[in-house]
């Protein structure tokens, strides 16, 4: 009967260390799957210790138990952990998440910025408050700086007075060239970003700034006319014939009818929903389907537009279209009179090719 009982106890203490194993190996591993590659900032401050680490680790989703983290660091004899802000992949197991604290593996602290072709100066503020330490407060603030707007004209050629126009909802809307900007870090200034990017819009226009003096438009009218061919057409060869469209209506004093400037004027983003008539006839002089706007241009660039509708509205294809359309599949198609723009916006209805919003 004895022999029995301690064989039950043996089996019951085998049991409870298989499970105590169990558990610990699994608590050890990764959060995520290795494909799911989930890349998670955590700032470890001098004095943490083990035990803090290891609570903040799981706060954040990097590991997942802190009870396994800290055995296993005891057992390994853990104890100099440093300080730093990390990038964690939580798809690695917590021995592999360790080991990158032991070596001091920081994270690369260059703030790396992406600013998308078409975006708007609201969408470039996020994405600013999104990377840095700035708010998108910090971004707009800047913009209504009179000092500032006007340091800027007396810095860059391509900036004038034009910007100063108290209609305009952002001064440096349209002269934000697009493109990829490494920052020394997350504490670099709007003032700088800005700086940096002017800097490369000069660059580019540089290139052109014969071909403007040339012509009959400002670098303003310039932006304003590509940023609207940004958004209405994806090809440079699209882009280039619908600003030839722009043209031709401007020459009759024919109103431009752009949606993305309706769009743009009731500060609605394309896809967030369709515009109510009345503020497709509303009066704005961002709207070039509202009163008064007859052969106009909007006041100011909707959006920041990309080398390619720069070059477009530089080289812009003389036509005989005056109207123009895409298709869901942002085909875009061109015709001359009001009877014949109809019809094929009612082909591409019938034909399931007409965008709506879901």
């Amino acid at each position: 009967m004895k022999s029995k009982i301690i064989l039950i106890i043996s089996s019951i203490i085998i049991i409870l260390l298989f499970s105590v194993f169990l558990w610990y190996s699994i608590s050890l591993k990764s959060v995520s799957k290795a494909e799911e590659n989930n890349l998670i900032r955590v700032e470890i401050t001098e004095g943490m210790g083990v035990s803090g680490i290891a609570n903040l680790l799981k706060e954040k989703n990097v590991i997942r138990n802190a009870t396994a983290m800290k055995i296993y660091a005891k057992i390994n004899n853990i104890n100099s952990l440093k300080a730093g802000k990390y990038d964690f992949n939580n798809s690695e197991n917590t021995q592999t998440i360790i080991a990158h604290i032991e070596k001091g593996e920081i994270a690369n602290e260059e703030a790396k910025i992406t600013f998308i072709e078409g975006k708007n100066m609201r969408w470039i503020a996020k994405t600013i408050a999104k990377s840095t330490e700035n708010t998108e407060e910090d971004v707009f603030n800047l913009l209504e700086n009179e000092e500032y707007i006007n340091s800027l004209i007396d810095k860059y050629w391509f900036i004038t007075d034009e910007i100063k126009d108290d209609r305009i909802y952002y001064p440096l809307e349209g002269y934000l060239l697009p493109d990829t900007y490494i920052f020394e870090n997350e504490k670099v200034s709007v003032e700088d970003i800005f700086s940096v990017i002017l800097n490369y819009t000069e660059k580019f226009l540089n290139e052109y700034k014969e071909k403007i003096e040339n012509s009959n438009l400002t670098v303003h009218q310039i932006l304003t006319l590509a940023s609207l061919a940004e958004l209405e057409g994806e090809s440079t060869e699209d882009r280039a014939e619908i600003v030839g469209v722009f043209f031709n209506r401007i020459a009759q004093k024919i109103p431009l009818g752009s949606d993305v400037s309706t769009y743009y004027a009731f500060k609605v983003d394309m896809g967030e929903r369709n515009l109510t008539k009345k503020e497709l006839t509303t009066e704005n002089p961002y709207n070039t389907r509202g009163p008064n706007m007859a052969g106009k241009i909007p006041v100011g660039p909707i959006c920041n537009p990309s080398k390619s509708a720069i070059e477009a509205t530089l080289n812009y294809k003389e036509t005989d279209a005056y109207y123009f359309v895409a298709d869901k599949n942002k085909k875009v198609y061109f015709t001359k009179t009001e009877k014949e723009h109809n019809k094929k916006i009612q082909e591409l209805k019938d034909n399931d090719l007409w965008f709506v919003y879901e």
